[in-house]
C-alpha cells in the first residue's frame, strides 16, 4: 500500500512553480465554471430583462456563453506573441486574473441582456491574457522527457476547480436567498459601528464566490510564480504560424493540425452547455443533475490527465491523441439518445476519457515542436482553437436543437470523426526513443 501511495505521489512531482500555477488556475477555474451553470439560469430568471432583439432565450444563452470563447480565442494569438516578444509570462497572467475578478463582481450589477453580453465579452479578453502565458510557462519549465507529465499535472489541478464549480453552482443558486445578519463592531470606548443585515440571492452569492476565487488565484501567482530566466533571453524568436507543413511530408503543419483537432474536440464537449433546459426536460431532472453531468467530463480528466501525461512521455504522444479522437466519436453521439440521467453522466464520463487522451499529449507534442522563445505563440494555437471550440459548441447546439434533440450531438460526432482522420494522417511521433523515457517514480 505504501509503495502504491509513493508511486501516486511521484506522479505529481514537478517544478514547484508548475504546481503553484496549477493551484492558482484551480482557484480561478472554480469561479469561471460557476458561470457556465449560473449564466443560463440567470438569463432565464426574472432578474434579467431588456431588449432581446427578437432572439429566443436559447439563442441569447448561446451568444452570452459563446462570446467569451470567441473573444478569448481571438485575442490569444496576440497575447501569446506579445508574451514571447517581451519574454515575460507572469505580468500577463496577473493582468488577466485582475480583469477576471473585476468582471465577476460586475455581474452583481447586471440586469439586462446587453450588460451580460458586455461583461462576458470582457471576461473573454481577460482570460486571453492568462491561458497562453500559463501554458507557455509550464512548457518552459519542462523538458522533452517530462513535458507530458507537467502538462498533465497542470491540467489536473486546473480541472479540479473547473469540475467542482458546476456542482457547487447549482447548489448555491438553489439554496438561495441567504440572510446575512446585522453586524456590530465595537471600537475604543463607546464607539461602535453597525452594518445592517442583508438578503443575498443565490445568483449574487454565486457571482461573489467567482470573484473571490479569481482574487485568490491572483494572490497565489503574485507570491509563488517567477518567470524562468531563459524566457526573456530567448524573446523575439521567429513567431510565424504555419498552416502547410514546412517539411513537405504532409499537407498540414502538425501544430496547426492539433489546433483543428482541439477545436473539434472542444466543440463536441461544449454542446451540452446551451441546452440545459432541454436536457433537464427530456431527462426529467433538475439543475443539480445537469451540473453533475457537465462535471462528468471533468471527473474523468482529473483522474487521467496526469497518468496519461506521464504515459505519453514513455510511450509517445501520437497513440493517445489518435485513440482519444476515435473514442470521442461514440461518446458524443450517445448523448443525443441516452434515456436517463445516469446514462447521460456515463456518456459524459467516457467523453472525458477521450479528452484526457488528447489534451495533455497534444500540448506536449506541440511543446516538443516549439523552439526556444516560441512557446506562447505556438501553444496558443491549441488553446485558441480549444477556446473557439468551446464557443462554437454552445452556439451550434442552440441553433440545432430546434431540429431535434439528437441533432447537435450528431453534428459533434461528425466533427470528431473529421478530427480523428486529420490527426491520423497528418501527425507524426516526436519522441524517437519513447520507450526508454522513464516515468517519474518508477524503479
Amino acid at each position: 500500500m505504501r509503495e502504491i501511495l509513493r508511486r501516486v505521489v511521484a506522479q505529481f512531482v514537478v517544478d514547484r512553480r508548475v504546481l503553484a500555477l496549477a493551484f492558482a488556475r484551480m482557484a480561478d477555474g472554480i469561479g469561471n465554471s460557476f458561470l457556465i451553470i449560473v449564466i443560463p439560469l440567470y438569463v432565464a430568471s426574472d432578474v434579467v430583462g431588456g431588449a432581446t432583439f427578437g432572439l429566443e432565450e436559447a439563442v441569447i444563452i448561446g451568444i452570452v456563453l459563446s462570446l467569451f470563447g470567441f473573444l478569448n480565442s481571438s485575442f490569444q494569438p496576440f497575447t501569446g506573441r506579445l508574451s514571447d516578444r517581451i519574454g515575460r509570462r507572469k505580468p500577463f497572467i496577473l493582468l488577466g486574473l485582475g480583469g477576471l475578478a473585476a468582471t465577476n463582481l460586475a455581474y452583481l450589477f447586471a440586469e439586462s441582456y446587453v450588460s451580460l453580453v458586455v461583461i462576458r465579452g470582457l471576461q473573454g479578453v481577460s482570460v486571453a491574457f492568462i491561458v497562453p502565458a500559463s501554458i507557455a510557462l509550464v512548457n518552459e519549465l519542462a523538458t522533452t522527457g517530462d513535458r507530458g507529465g507537467n502538462m498533465g499535472v497542470y491540467n489536473t489541478f486546473r480541472l479540479v476547480g473547473f469540475g467542482a464549480g458546476p456542482v457547487a453552482a447549482g447548489a448555491v443558486v438553489n439554496l438561495g436567498p441567504y440572510s446575512v445578519p446585522e453586524l456590530t463592531v465595537y471600537g475604543l470606548g463607546a464607539v461602535s459601528f453597525s452594518f445592517p443585515g442583508l438578503t443575498v440571492s443565490g445568483f449574487q452569492a454565486a457571482f461573489a464566490i467567482a470573484a473571490i476565487t479569481a482574487a485568490i488565484s491572483y494572490l497565489l501567482v503574485t507570491v509563488l510564480i517567477t518567470d524562468p530566466e531563459g524566457t526573456e533571453a530567448n524573446a523575439g524568436a521567429d513567431l510565424s504560424i504555419a498552416i502547410r507543413d514546412p517539411s513537405g511530408k504532409h499537407l498540414l503543419d502538425p501544430i496547426f493540425t492539433l489546433g483543428v483537432a482541439s477545436l473539434f474536440m472542444a466543440a463536441s464537449i461544449a454542446l451540452l452547455a446551451t441546452i440545459q433546459p432541454q436536457v433537464n426536460a427530456r431527462l426529467e431532472q433538475g439543475s443539480t443533475w445537469f451540473g453533475l453531468q457537465f462535471a462528468g467530463f471533468i471527473v474523468a480528466q482529473i483522474l487521467l490527465q496526469t497518468p496519461i501525461g506521464r504515459a505519453c512521455d514513455r510511450y509517445g504522444r501520437r497513440p493517445f491523441i489518435v485513440g482519444g479522437m476515435l473514442l470521442l466519436i461514440p461518446s458524443t453521439l450517445a448523448q443525443g439518445f441516452v434515456p436517463t440521467s445516469e446514462t447521460m453522466f456515463l456518456a459524459r464520463l467516457i467523453q472525458g476519457i477521450a479528452g484526457a487522451m488528447v489534451f495533455a499529449p497534444a500540448l506536449a507534442l506541440a511543446g516538443d515542436l516549439a523552439g526556444e522563445g516560441e512557446s506562447g505563440s505556438k501553444l496558443s494555437i491549441l488553446t485558441m482553437a480549444f477556446g473557439f471550440g468551446i464557443a462554437v459548441g454552445p452556439l451550434a447546439s442552440g441553433a440545432l436543437i430546434g431540429y431535434g434533440f439528437a441533432t447537435p450531438f450528431v453534428f459533434g460526432a461528425a466533427l470528431a470523426t473529421l478530427g480523428a482522420v486529420l490527426v491520423y494522417t497528418q501527425i507524426e511521433e516526436t519522441l524517437e526513443t519513447s520507450a526508454s523515457v522513464p516515468i517519474v517514480g518508477s524503479d
